[in-house]
């Protein structure tokens, strides 16, 4: 019988020493299924509420007792008897029984928990991996890696302004020799940075977190790092970067305070993201503007939508209501998948779909602070998403779901898919061969200097 038996939640850690929910859901048949919900450090205005304790006197705060107990208490006893095959259900229950719009009554951390659990519970239960119980016989494709080597922003203590910086290998053939173009350039970059006498701690998410003298020297040595390890720039290897423009926006303007102190206006921002897609090798910008910054964004997708990829992270918070907005306004032409943003499994997937059917691409994505879960690595597949985040090439948390992509492909042989560049399939090809060039722009350059 594929009903749920029983539902136990227990408070565990993140990968940032935070306490985080983990449920597990048992069925009467006697499978189980387990998750735990991550949590980031940069969040959008509109995400679905983490509800945290408070008492400052245990974990500072951030315990989660109080969403542990209201999965033992409360939903436990609403969902056990129903049937874990039928997850649109489950979540409704869910979503009903907190009654808010933004889960801040139970907590998104709390039903998260649950939702995921039961999926993992009815895929054991049916005998299928993860991927293949969620997405049916079409899963099969291999999602591009964007993968963080480089840490700024709220993510590290340092002066970058911006949060990430990604290496996004295009040119390879699969999933695996995608991995080893990132691990090699991220052993590469560690080399840079200490000929450079840079620090190479890692932030929150793999990536080095160096004191650089410049946002551009971020960009100038990922790229010195991509040619010594033996790639070209463009070719084999693109740039994808998250600024996270809502940590540096005050009062209509945007501050480098971490680094120059400049400010900028909306226009402005646009001309300088626009200045350095057309200077190096980026073919996706996420969360370029503030999530409040609606005209900014409409801007920046009218001049730049047609050849880079910008994603709505902070903007759209994994909710149809919001990408909806976008969709009618023209702005971005791709969406960042957190499962925690919304809360439920469900509605991820309707967000997914939204996106699809509007030309749109989704991105699923980990958290700052993430634990051994690879939850997302099956939803990439599943989904046929095409692009996954899930940070560097360090920290088990982080390379937990590298491997289990791997052993997606290895267990797909034959039928699985890598898309390469089609992954940005709503980039021209043209749009893409001229980022490329820049690549080679500043190969070109960097050797004349070098004479």
């Amino acid at each position: 019988m594929s009903m749920i038996d029983a539902v136990h939640a227990r408070e565990i850690l993140d990968s940032r020493g935070n306490p985080t929910v983990e449920a597990e859901v048992a069925l009467i048949s006697g499978e189980t299924g387990r998750a735990a919900v991550p949590s980031g450090a940069s969040t959008g205005e509109h995400e679905a509420i983490e509800l945290r304790d408070g008492d400052k006197k245990r974990y500072g705060g951030k315990g989660v007792r109080q969403a542990v107990k209201n999965i033992n208490n409360i939903i436990a006893k609403d969902i056990e008897g129903l049937d874990a095959l039928d997850q649109a259900e489950i979540d409704a229950a869910l979503i009903a029984l907190d009654g808010t719009k933004n889960k801040s009554k139970l907590g998104a951390n709390a039903l998260l928990a649950v939702s995921l659990a039961t999926a993992r519970a009815a895929a054991t239960y049916v005998g299928l991996p993860l991927y293949r119980y969620l997405g049916g016989a079409n899963a099969r494709v291999l999602p591009m890696p964007l993968m963080n080597i480089l840490n700024g922003g709220a993510h590290a203590d340092n002066n970058i302004d911006f949060q990430e910086f990604m290496v996004v290998p295009v040119g390879a053939d699969s999933f695996r020799e995608a991995l080893r173009t990132g691990a090699e350039i991220f052993h590469s970059l560690r080399a840079v940075l200490k000929k450079r006498g840079y620090a190479t701690g890692v932030g929150d998410e793999g990536g080095f977190a160096p004191n650089l003298r410049s946002n551009e020297e971020a960009i100038e040595t990922i790229l010195e790092a991509i040619i010594n390890a033996g790639f070209d720039a463009g070719r084999d290897c693109m740039l994808a970067l998250d600024p996270a423009a809502s940590e540096f926006y005050e009062n209509g303007s945007y501050v480098f305070k971490k680094s120059d102190g400049r400010k900028l206006s909306s226009e402005e921002m646009v001309q300088y993201w626009k200045s350095w897609s057309e200077q190096y090798p980026i073919i996706s910008i996420e969360d370029g503007m503030a999530e409040g910054d609606w005209n900014g964004w409409k801007l920046m997708t009218d001049e730049m939508g047609s050849r880079v990829q910008l994603v709505g992270d902070d903007l759209f918070v994994t909710n149809t209501e919001f990408l909806q907005r976008g969709i009618n306004e023209g702005c971005a032409n791709s969406i960042l998948i957190k499962v925690n943003q919304i809360g439920t499994l469900t509605e991820t997937l309707d967000c997914i779909e939204l996106a699809r059917t509007n030309g749109r691409t989704a991105i699923i994505s980990h958290r700052s602070g993430e634990t051994e879960d690879t939850f997302i690595a099956d939803l990439a597949v599943a989904t046929n998403a095409g692009q996954i985040k899930t940070g560097s090439l360090s920290r088990t948390d982080r390379i937990a779901k590298y491997n289990q992509l791997l052993r997606i492909e290895e267990d797909l042989r034959g039928a699985g898919r890598f898309p390469g560049r089609s992954a940005f399939y709503q980039i021209s090809q043209p749009a893409q061969d001229a980022a490329a060039s820049n690549g080679r722009n500043q190969k070109k350059a960097r050797a004349a200097k070098n004479k």
